[in-house]
């Protein structure tokens, strides 16, 4: 992106003066866990407890197709989608995917299309829409604070997906699992509805690839060029090239009006406001370096270290494993909070957090407070699947749950926590017995092929896929497909031929002894109960 310089103060998403400088800095950030395990619900009842509720931004297009492929039982997707600024898209994303009643409980879902460097604006509209919903509904009904977490991996989707954000009021972004050093003049820029570009690493190229959006252009529905659509859950086998059809509720052909007027465009950014936007980082090394300059400097911190749920970074120094290959962390991996606290940022901390004594340890060190994810996976609120979160909750007061840091499991290359379950992603039986599958594509690198073009791969799709792309073998081992897997985890897994249904794959932080004094029984809890354990036992910050 370009290095102009956005001098900003903050007043709660204006553009004014600190971040939140006009309301009181919420103590408890709700992680943005998984795909849709964070979702609508949970992030509104932590946000209407008066602490900042967090949507997950992965794979949201995904989420709405399915959902309104479901039937949308309850008709909240289609009553956020009747709130979008432009109906008509809207209007077409409920015609190609709503299914009255829901689909069948053998029929698949329908494809969506992948994120791309170039023709990828089918895939643009559904993210900047399926971002919207998710916000929109999370701060639905209430005066509370809502944002939204995004990995920073996914560098092919942030701004369509940040752009929907904005439009629907998101209070805050969190960026983690990269360097969001572009974020902070994203959000400002996407914000005012100016045009912006993001730098996508393309292996083999020496320089990143500037990939545009256009917010008004992408509120105008219209120019989309052609899209390829792979119906073969991306084996290579039967991939056909679609011409001038409907896909997703877009046109993915040769588009004839725009769905909207210059007017209308308009009129959907007046008065848009910019969100804080946080840093996820594990050492004040990082932080530093973002605060330095005004460009690449956050509204805020949080500091997670290796504790926590989902992706982590690997160890400092030469990677060493455990026993149970669990990467090894030294003391260069414990951050200096001393430090964090000189660079007068706020900051909050992440992992192995979940206590009242915790709290009131990360306010005496200078924290404005915690990041709380597992605890509020496991409440009633979260997206997880019913029985998925009685058995994780049941074994884990059993103190029969074990969660690995796999360092091979994410294709991103980052250590991921893996719970180990039956039936699940963790269990060698079900990782042989899976077909390879790349059709969601969210975690596949761009990489330059032979003939000058942008291609994409993955080391978790079928491997002679990948080596054909010039992939490493290597990188093969032990990869496990997130997207697919992280989508079945709340229920929205894709059916595939003969009866069967994508495995899931549960991920949760390494510390669950909050349990024992959250829920003692093992009772079910809600994310409310969460917030009033937390605060209701910690010590005020002098």
């Amino acid at each position: 992106m370009p290095k102009t310089v956005v001098r900003r103060t903050r007043v709660g998403g204006t553009e004014a003066g600190g971040p939140e400088a006009g309301r009181a800095l919420p103590r408890i950030i709700q992680g943005g866990m998984g795909v849709g395990v964070s979702d609508w619900r949970l992030a509104r009842a932590v946000s209407r407890a008066g602490q900042l509720g967090v949507v997950s931004g992965t794979a949201l297009d995904a989420v709405l197709a399915r959902r309104l492929q479901l039937g949308d039982p309850d008709g909240d997707v289609r009553r956020a989608l009747a709130a979008f600024p432009v109906p008509e898209l809207a209007a077409e994303v409920i015609d190609r995917f709503y299914v009255e009643g829901g689909i069948g409980e053998r029929e698949r879902f329908r494809t969506v299309p992948m994120l791309r460097a170039e023709r990828g604006r089918p895939a643009e509209l559904l993210t900047m829409l399926g971002n919207f919903v998710e916000v929109w509904l999370a701060k639905e009904g209430h005066e509370g604070r809502a944002g939204i977490n995004y990995l920073g991996k996914v560098e092919l989707g942030l701004a369509p997906a940040l752009f929907g954000a904005i439009l629907a009021g998101v209070d805050c972004v969190l960026v983690g699992a990269g360097v969001p050093g572009h974020v902070p003049e994203l959000a400002s820029r996407l914000a005012r509805a100016e045009p912006v570009t993001v730098a996508v690493t393309v292996e083999g190229d020496d320089e990143a690839y500037a990939h545009p959006f256009d917010p008004r252009a992408a509120l105008t529905g219209g120019g989309a060029p052609a899209e390829e659509a792979r119906c073969d859950g991306g084996s290579g086998r039967g991939a056909r090239r679609v011409q001038d059809v409907q896909i997703d509720g877009l046109r993915a052909g040769p588009t004839s009006t725009p769905l909207s007027t210059k007017g209308v465009a308009d009129s959907a950014v007046t008065g848009l406001r910019r969100p804080d936007v946080l840093a996820i980082v594990s050492l004040p090394v990082l932080a530093s370096y973002l605060a330095r300059d005004e460009v690449t400097r956050p509204d805020g911190f949080v500091i997670e270290t290796h504790g926590a749920g989902g992706h982590s970074a690997p160890p400092r120094g030469r990677l060493r494993l455990d026993p149970d290959g669990d990467p090894v962390y030294g003391p260069r991996d414990h951050p200096d909070l001393a430090r964090m606290a000189a660079l007068g940022i706020p900051f909050w901390l992440a992992g192995g957090t979940a206590h009242p004594d915790r709290l009131a340890a990360a306010s005496a060190a200078g924290a404005t407070g915690v990041q709380i994810g597992s605890a509020f996976a496991l409440s009633e609120d979260s997206g997880l699947d019913p029985d998925l979160r009685g058995e994780l909750t049941e074994r884990a007061h059993a103190g029969a749950l074990a969660v690995r840091n796999d360092p091979l499991a994410s294709p991103t290359g980052f250590p991921f926590k893996v719970a180990k379950l039956p039936g699940t992603l963790s269990d060698p039986g079900v990782i042989a017995g899976r077909r390879r599958v790349c059709d969601l594509g969210y975690l596949r690198t761009p990489y330059r092929t032979p003939k000058g073009t942008i291609g994409y791969r993955c080391p978790a799709e079928p491997e002679a896929e990948y080596l054909r792309k010039g992939g490493d073998p290597a990188a093969t081992e032990g990869r496990l497909c997130l997207c697919n897997g992280l989508l079945a985890t709340v229920g929205l897994g894709q059916r595939r031929p003969h009866g069967g249904v994508e495995p899931l794959i549960a991920t949760l932080g390494q510390d669950l002894g909050f349990l024992a004094e959250l829920s003692p029984d093992g009772a079910p809890y809600g994310a409310v109960d969460v917030v009033r354990w937390l605060l209701g036992s910690a010590k005020e910050p002098s």
